[in-house]
């Protein structure tokens, strides 16, 4: 970005106060010399010796009493230079910037046409610029709120960012060390983007952010693809499903209703049903004597099975 300029003025140089009268001398001294250009221009027989003067010497004549009589009242009259505006010989006030000078009323600024006296200026392709009007033109501008960037940018996001403007599009928080993440044209601190786009755990649902286990169709922190009733881990990533989540061998039988009620292990063959319970065949016993029965041939008492002799010893 291109820093401001300031416009040297012969004011501030001699410390004289500009009048109107050095104002009426540039325009009167500018008149002059372009009505001496075309008297000496013209062409034309040259008077005879005794006649009346030419022009160009009565103009002399004219422009040395002037001067004569400003120089005896303080006012100089000595061209400073020609306006790099209007082309014009100085005899005033003077500008001087970007290597030329000016009247002060024609170093104005390109767009807005004021004048810019002893301000601050840029200059760009050989014109000068007002501060105001040089940023509204050419300062890159903050995506967030569209007005031009003076001092410190932010370049993210194939844009430009007042640095206050540049924060997390959710929680509104600025960027740290660790910077951003970048989704669908927006910045997200790394808490935020991870709790709205990174997959979520199967078991604890929060973000995933490092390694993980794919199973059952959905994703796991190593630590939460565990038994959803005994919470222990797998051994060798074996486990049994059930509605959609991880099961150890005896809980998954549990969930079936497939354990036996005699040795609370699960049941993988054959199975008897009895008392709305299942048994291993060989754990279908009478509670008494322990031997074992057969489901047709076993009395119920207490919520337990007996043999037909250890019922009516016991019982009857």
């Amino acid at each position: 970005m291109s820093s401001p300029q300031r416009a040297t003025s012969s004011q501030q140089q001699t410390r004289i106060s500009a009048s109107s009268a050095t104002r009426e001398l540039d325009e009167l001294m500018a008149s002059l010399s372009d009505f001496k250009f075309m008297a000496q221009g013209k062409t034309g027989s040259s008077s005879p010796p005794g006649g009346p003067p030419k022009p160009g010497s009565q103009l002399d004549s004219m422009l040395g009493s002037l001067q004569s009589d400003l120089n005896k009242l303080g006012v100089a009259t000595v061209a400073k230079g020609v306006c790099g505006a209007c082309k014009k010989p100085i005899a005033g006030q003077v500008v001087t910037a970007m290597g030329k000078t000016w009247h002060p009323e024609h170093f104005v600024c390109t767009h807005c046409q004021e004048e810019i006296g002893s301000r601050n200026f840029f200059e760009r392709d050989g014109q000068p610029y007002c501060e105001k009007d040089y940023h509204s033109l050419f300062s890159p501008r903050c995506y967030y709120c569209n007005g031009p960037i003076l001092d410190k940018v932010v370049t993210a996001l194939d844009r430009t960012w007042h640095p206050e403007h540049f924060f997390c599009a959710q929680c509104g928080a600025f960027f740290g060390p660790e910077g951003f993440h970048e989704k669908d044209g927006k910045a997200y601190c790394r808490k935020d983007y991870f709790d709205m786009f990174a997959p979520k755990c199967g078991g604890c649902a929060r973000a995933i952010l490092e390694n993980y286990i794919s199973a059952l169709n959905t994703l796991w922190h190593p630590e939460c693809f565990v038994c959803r009733e005994c919470f222990t881990p797998f051994i060798n990533g074996s486990f049994f499903e059930h509605d959609g989540q991880p099961y150890c061998e005896v809980h998954y039988h549990e969930r079936r209703g497939s354990l036996c009620s005699g040795c609370q292990k699960p049941i993988t063959g054959r199975c008897i049903t009895a008392m709305a319970k299942k048994f291993h065949p060989e754990h279908f016993v009478c509670a008494f004597c322990l031997k074992q029965l057969n489901k047709g041939t076993f009395k119920e008492q207490n919520d337990k099975p007996y043999c037909q002799n250890c019922f009516l010893k016991l019982f009857c």
